[in-house]
């Protein structure tokens, strides 16, 4: 049985302590429960409401920026993709000319085939009835649930790419942030034989890169600090610069940044296939109802609303994945 969080009876915040799950029909009000596959049941589907949490948008992006920086590959619930063997895509051969009357010359690839399955995830929250207001509340409900799981999965995200990323640290002074990040970028394309097309920037790194060319009074460095990410994109020759804002409840009494003062570099293609290469794929599997499914529970005094959905994000490769790690001096 998965942990649950535990939260007062107003709407749960994300500091909020984990504590075991008591079971159906158990957890105090308030309480918001990692969701059980086993306690989805089709008596307590919600069509309604599904249909918003399909078409509903977060505020804050959340859902926006995963897709960007972690695009969504369509699969079934269990899949098969092949971890090509990197190297093997650069080989080139001089002896390709068929002689008359022979064979051409063949080859081989060994690229490793994996099995992988997209992980059932979801929360529950109980909802006291003398507690909701207006007529809207399991809608905004459902909303905050959203809300929460994006945030999640890109926390995930994230820390797949610093585990997975190598790393260099870099001192941003009076010198040239941009040309760091180019070098990471040849560096990356080097190693894996397709440069990068991904450049995430914490907040704080971006802020960083802006405090030096700001502090330069030169034309050069004017324009620099007036670049938006679309134009560094196309200074960098990458498809996307993409600066992540988002923070989430690290302790009881502070926040903090979901991407700290790195920046990472690393390939993400729109639209592949689960075989195509790419350092990070966010693996989706769609339910009978679209990407989400919204279950509600009524007793008497109190509902349960969950919402759940299948995805799994997951490193294809390694190779020419690369970080900095930015101070300030």
């Amino acid at each position: 049985m998965k942990s649950t969080i535990q939260a007062p009876r107003r709407p749960a915040a994300s500091n909020d302590a984990i504590l075991p799950d008591l079971g159906a029909n158990q957890n105090p009000v308030g309480r918001v429960c990692a969701a059980n596959e086993a306690r989805f049941t089709s008596a307590h589907f919600s069509e309604p409401l599904t249909t918003f949490a399909v078409g509903w948008r977060d505020p804050e992006n959340l859902d926006a920026i995963l897709q960007r920086i972690f695009p969504e590959v369509p699969v079934s619930r269990r899949f098969e993709f092949k971890k090509a063997t990197n190297a093997e895509a650069f080989l080139s051969e001089a002896d390709d000319i068929r002689a008359i009357g022979g064979a051409f010359k063949r080859v081989e690839y060994s690229g490793e085939s994996v099995t992988e399955k997209t992980l059932n995830k979801g929360l529950t929250v109980r909802v006291d009835h003398d507690d909701v207001s207006g007529d809207d509340w399991q809608e905004l409900t459902v909303a905050r649930l959203l809300q929460r799981l994006a945030r999640n999965d890109l926390r995930r995200g994230v820390a797949l790419l610093d585990a997975s990323a190598t790393n260099a640290n870099k001192v941003w002074s009076a010198n040239n942030p941009d040309a760091d990040v180019r070098e990471m970028l040849s560096l990356g394309a080097d190693a894996c034989g397709i440069r990068p097309n991904v450049v995430a920037y914490g907040e704080t790194a971006w802020d960083a890169r802006l405090d030096v060319y700001e502090s330069v009074n030169t034309p050069a460095a004017g324009r620099k600090a007036g670049m938006s990410p679309e134009d560094l994109a196309r200074y960098l020759m990458v498809d996307l610069v993409e600066i992540v804002k988002a923070r989430y409840q690290s302790t009881a009494s502070a926040k903090a940044a979901i991407i700290p003062t790195v920046v990472y570099a690393y390939l993400a293609l729109q639209g592949a296939s689960k075989d195509d290469p790419s350092h990070v794929k966010r693996f989706l599997s769609m339910t009978e109802s679209g990407r989400y499914r919204v279950y509600l529970q009524q007793y008497e005094k109190f509902t349960d609303v969950s919402v759940e959905h299948y995805s799994n994000i997951v490193a294809t490769s390694t190779t020419g994945l690369r970080k900095l790690t930015v101070s300030r001096k």
